[in-house]
């Protein structure tokens, strides 16, 4: 069997990436890091299409703007929901948390 035949019977498969992440039993932690990762995007957009400074920012949450870049990078995950809440908040923002059905877990 060649290669281009065995990459096809592997796609073939069905699997999902999803279904890899899984396996390999690190699905949860991906999950984790791109909802920060998309959080701090989207808090970092919105500061900008505000026009927020980082200074700004931090007075409007009563913290300092270490606090506020920890809110804003993507690699830093021990945040709490509320300092998240406080910053959308800040900028006239609501953060919204919603629970989904997981296959596995259904």
């Amino acid at each position: 069997m060649n290669n281009s035949q065995e990459a096809k019977e592997t796609y073939s498969m069905g699997s999902r990436f999803e279904d890899f992440l899984e396996e390999e039993g690190i699905l949860a932690q991906v999950e984790e890091v791109a909802i920060k990762r998309g959080l701090a995007y989207q808090f970092e957009q919105a500061m900008k299409d505000a026009n927020v400074s980082k200074a700004e920012m931090a007075k409007r949450m009563r913290t300092n703007e270490a606090l506020v870049e920890k809110v804003i990078n993507p690699d830093f995950k021990e945040i709490t929901l509320n300092t998240l809440a406080k910053a959308a908040t800040a900028l006239g923002m609501r953060l919204k948390i919603t629970l989904e059905t997981h296959k596995n877990y259904a």
